[in-house]
């Protein structure tokens, strides 16, 4: 469809329609907007039409990857009477990632009704939420949570008198990046060192306690209910074809309204600066980040890309966590990679090869370019680092430390070069002029 022909894209709150009432993050609240009635009418389902639900809905997972949260629950073996678990990835750390944690801070009851659902539909009994252990506020927030869902008869023995018996566990994590990627969180969980594991066994095989497991996203988990109340095909409707529904879109950096703005997937980063208020006054629009800081960079010529997941593929980068970082002309792209890359080499686990040297030689390379001491071979140096990290890495972190910085080589180029020609950073006078007016 041509541009002209596209019809704009607003916002459609669902997960966030009631985090401006009072005191939404209580049970009071929730009951109060329709809270817990796709538990009651996922309990009068069969636990495989609810599987069924979630893949006609479309849902694929909010996490990152975008995998199909119904088709995941299906890759679960048949029950043999042991035990079976489901696994919330609440350790949100991606820089400029942050929908998660204002979700469960605002209404974490959307989170523990997703579980329980989700459980019901799996055949579990028992879901562990881990979250980062430096947001106790949100720990706090979620402990009350589960405790009044627990006095409301929506935890414990024969929920609702459904049979459905099942205990919900929030656990504080140490605080490692590399705890998000999902195995590695669960060998967290079981008390060993945050370390992603082989695959295959796949956790849905030999997960947490090396029984069958899923782990979703806190996104994905809470998204069910409404697929339950509303249907999949309303659920379904909106997005696009291949990316349905809707999903929080972080906005930060140098936007005049930085915040949540939940959308339907397919909206453009230019319909949502105009309802962000644009850029700061007086500033251009110079790179962002689609999905997080480990997607490739964009620039102000994919401002209509529409914000689903093939279109931002085709466009070349990722979806991600939809975390809409903004820069405008005042930010230096050398200095904004290299402090991305500084964070990736230290949250590396060190467990492969690949990541653990490479991700340290790239901020050796980075910080010399960026003092302007390297050579235009250090650019060559940078890409070929990154090509021997790229696909070749234990997990996606080492994957991800490259997106930046091969893309900001292939749009900045030139501003890499300046940082030589000029013998430093040509940011800085800019820099000490907005330091000394913030400061003033």
């Amino acid at each position: 469809m041509a541009d002209e022909e596209r019809a704009p894209v607003t916002l459609a709150p669902v997960l966030s329609a009631s985090w401006d009432a009072e005191e939404s993050w209580t049970l009071d609240t929730y009951l109060a907007n329709g809270g817990y009635e796709g538990l009651r009418q996922a309990l009068a389902m069969a636990p495989e039409d609810v599987v069924t639900a979630v893949k006609d809905s479309g849902l694929r997972g909010r996490g990152g990857a975008g995998f199909p949260t119904g088709l995941k629950w299906s890759f679960l073996p048949k029950p043999d009477g042991g035990a079976r678990y489901l696994v919330v990835n609440a350790d949100e750390s991606e820089p400029g990632t942050c929908k998660d944690i204002p979700l469960m801070m605002a209404a974490p009851h959307f989170l523990i009704e997703g579980v329980i659902i989700t459980c019901w539909a799996i055949r579990a009994e028992r879901a562990f939420i881990y979250l980062r252990g430096e947001v106790v506020h949100v720990y706090r927030r979620l402990l009350q949570a589960i405790e009044e869902a627990r006095a409301a008869g929506f935890i414990g023995e024969n929920v609702l008198g459904s049979g459905l018996n099942i205990e919900v566990v929030a656990h504080a994590g140490a605080g490692a990046y590399i705890c998000g990627e999902e195995t590695a969180l669960l060998d967290s969980l079981e008390g060993r060192r945050g370390q992603p594991r082989l695959k295959p066994p796949f956790p849905a095989v030999a997960g947490l306690y090396a029984r069958p497991t899923v782990v979703n996203n806190v996104e994905s988990i809470a998204s069910v209910p409404s697929i339950i109340t509303e249907g999949a095909d309303w659920f379904a409707g909106m997005g696009t074809a291949k990316s349905a529904g809707y999903g929080l879109f972080s906005l930060s950096g140098h936007v005049t309204r930085p915040g949540q703005y939940e959308a339907p997937l397919g909206i453009t980063l230019r319909e949502l600066l105009d309802m962000a208020g644009g850029m700061r006054a007086g500033h251009e629009l110079k790179f962002w980040t689609p999905g997080g800081s480990s997607t490739p960079l964009f620039t102000a010529e994919h401002l209509d890309t529409p914000l689903d997941f093939e279109s931002t593929a085709a466009a070349g980068s990722m979806l991600g966590t939809r975390a809409l970082q903004c820069f405008d002309e005042t930010t230096c792209v050398v200095r904004a990679v290299l402090r991305w890359t500084e964070f990736y080499a230290h949250e590396s686990c060190g467990k492969c090869t690949p990541c653990r040297e490479g991700t340290y030689w790239l901020v050796q390379v980075l910080r010399r370019l960026e003092n302007g001491q390297g050579t235009p071979e250090d650019l060559d140096k940078l890409l070929d680092i990154c090509d021997n990290i790229l696909g070749r890495s234990f997990c996606a972190l080492g994957d991800g430390a490259t997106s930046p910085i091969s893309s900001s080589i292939q749009y900045f180029r030139d501003e890499y070069i300046a940082h030589l020609t000029g013998g430093g950073c040509p940011f800085d006078p800019v820099a000490s002029t907005l330091f000394a007016g913030a400061t003033a």
